[in-house]
């Protein structure tokens, strides 16, 4: 029977050959590493935001179904298709959205332009902080609501007055948030800009805007929806045209049905702008990472 043999040395040097030789002090044995918990949240499921707004639709039909929702308080979900769709044939409501949204469309526009040119002039500098800062902070403690008697007395109750209330609505989410975080840029990028001798213009394009673009996206979110919020009330104000409007002379007319059908548009236009932004905000920056991701 064949053993397995081995070459060792003696004390004295002479190599000698044995069977069976001496198996090391140590065995190679794999060592389990132990798993890591994960303490962020799970993937997302692309439409689980849905769940909330489907089980209040779903308890909505059978309380309308059973009984348990008086129709002249609230209609059930079928007849407030019904009656969209009947707005549709009509034309009404297609028409009413198209001048909601040019309102709204204008009054973003010119809330973000400002909203961003003065959080520019007093993040960057002490002199725009000192003058503009202040006023931004006391406009924001009052309520662009109880300023439309003064901008009717001023503006009149034409587009103007509907337009600069929906833009002050969206104009201090997106200076609040673009403010913030260009004062919020961390001080070795500014160090790392001065170490490099890097122009101003250089500094504003791979320092400021890079540093203050996810604070200007958080503002545009709030902005957005400020913007659907402000036309509420403006549309109700002696307009002639808006889903607004309709909601008024459906109120007079005690039409239930197409006060919810125009306050499910609201919802649609806020949730749509809403998700228009995060889609955005999730291209322009795929490189960082959140606790969600």
């Amino acid at each position: 029977m064949n053993m397995p043999l081995a070459r060792l040395a003696n004390d004295d040097g002479i190599v000698v050959a044995v069977t069976n030789p001496p198996k090391p002090a140590y065995s190679h044995t794999s060592i389990e590493t132990p798993r890591r918990r994960r303490l962020g949240l799970k993937a997302p499921l692309s439409f689980g935001w849905l769940l909330g707004p489907v089980l209040i639709v779903l308890f909505w039909g059978i309380g309308s179904a059973v009984g348990w929702i008086d129709s002249r308080i609230l209609p059930a979900p079928w007849v407030a298709v019904s009656t969209a769709f009947d707005l549709i044939e009509q034309g009404r409501l297609q028409e009413n959205i198209a001048v909601s949204a040019w309102r709204a469309a204008q009054g973003l526009f010119w809330g973000v332009a400002l909203g961003v040119i003065f959080a520019l002039l007093s993040g960057l500098t002490l002199v725009g902080g000192y003058l503009l800062d202040g006023l931004v902070q006391i406009k924001r403690a009052i309520p662009s609501l109880a300023l439309i008697p003064l901008f009717v007395l001023w503006f009149g109750i034409g587009e103007t007055m509907k337009v600069i209330v929906v833009a002050l609505g969206v104009f201090i989410p997106i200076y609040i948030h673009t403010h913030n975080a260009l004062r919020g840029i961390d001080i070795k990028h500014v160090e790392l800009a001065e170490s490099l001798d890097l122009t101003h213009a250089q500094f504003i394009r791979h320092v400021v805007l890079p540093g203050a673009l996810p604070g200007f996206l958080l503002g545009l979110r709030f902005g957005v929806m400020g913007a659907w919020l402000g036309l509420v009330v403006v549309e109700q104000l002696n307009a002639t045209s808006g889903i607004g409007y309709m909601i008024t002379l459906a109120r007079t007319y005690a039409q239930s049905d197409i006060i919810l059908v125009g306050l499910v548009v609201y919802a649609v236009l806020g949730v749509s702008s809403d998700l228009a932004v995060r889609f955005l905000e999730s291209k322009v920056l795929s490189w960082r990472r959140t606790l969600a991701k």
